[in-house]
This record gives structure tokens, sequence and C-alpha cells, in this order.
């Protein structure tokens, strides 16, 4: 199966999830456990949710323990946050900013969330302990699940 039809595959799954869901919590939940267990690569997945001004604090997730608190001026889900565009790491080693919440991560994508009224809401984070894990692909389809995930809420 091509990545393309695996990230089909999860939207269709994800929106059946979420279709008559309006907590936050449960919507995250639900797409977290759907895409860690869908892509073998994922080792790490999970929301990093806007509860202060700059401020993100880990939400729901699957893998190893996660950072409880990120501000928008560190890491690569700041960054996300901050400029509110995907970032893809296909080497987290080679930044400096980069918080290394597990040793073994290798690369990392990190999507923007936000609300039907267009306000951040959150980030969703994968990080990978293979280099280069994720591409283009990668992010069309998680920008697409992360505009379902935000039309659900707010």
């Amino acid at each position: 199966m091509t990545k393309d039809e695996q990230y089909r595959q999860a939207l269709l799954a994800v929106r059946s999830l979420v279709e008559d869901e309006s907590d936050e919590i449960a919507v995250m939940a639900s797409v977290v456990c759907e895409l860690h267990h869908r892509f073998e690569r994922f080792h790490w997945t999970g929301f990093y949710r806007v509860t202060a001004p700059g401020v993100l604090t880990v939400g729901p997730y699957q893998g190893g323990h996660g950072c409880a608190r990120i501000p928008f001026d560190r890491g690569v889900c700041g960054k996300a946050a901050r400029e509110e565009a995907t970032q893809v790491v296909a080497d987290v080693r080679d930044l400096p900013y980069h918080i290394a919440c597990s040793s073994t991560t290798r690369s990392e994508i990190v999507v923007p969330v936000h609300d039907r009224a267009g306000r951040l809401i959150a980030v969703l984070d994968v990080d990978s302990d293979e280099p280069a894990a994720f591409d283009g692909t990668d992010q069309r389809g998680l920008e697409e699940i992360c505009r379902l995930v935000g039309s659900r809420l707010g």
C-alpha cells in the first residue's frame, strides 16, 4: 500500500472516529491512537495544546514520556506554534534548538491545529527513531487530518 493510500485510509478512520465528538481531549486521543498504530515509523505521536499565551502543554499522546510544557520560543513544536507552519525535520541532531524528550528520536514533523475560528489550539507532534522518516506526503496527509481535527473544535 502506498503512503498516500495509508493517509486516505487514516483520514477515513479519523473522520469516522470524530464525526460526532466535540470534546477536545476525546478527539485528540482518538486521532493519536489511530495514527500511532497505523504508521510503524511513528514512535511518539501526540498533541501539545495551547494552554496559555506562548505555552504548549502535552495532551493526549502515545509513546514514551513527552515534555510536559514547551514555550513557543523553544524546540520544533514551539517553532511550529510560533510560526503557525508545519515543520519537517529530517535529522533532529542538526538542530541546535531541538528539545530532546527522547534520546532515540531522529526525525520529526509538527503540524499546527487551528479551530473553526482560525485560532491556534494545538500542534500535532510525530517523532520517529528513523532519520528522514517524513516527507511531503506525510505533511499533506497530517495537515489534512489536522484540518479535520480543527473543524471539530472551537
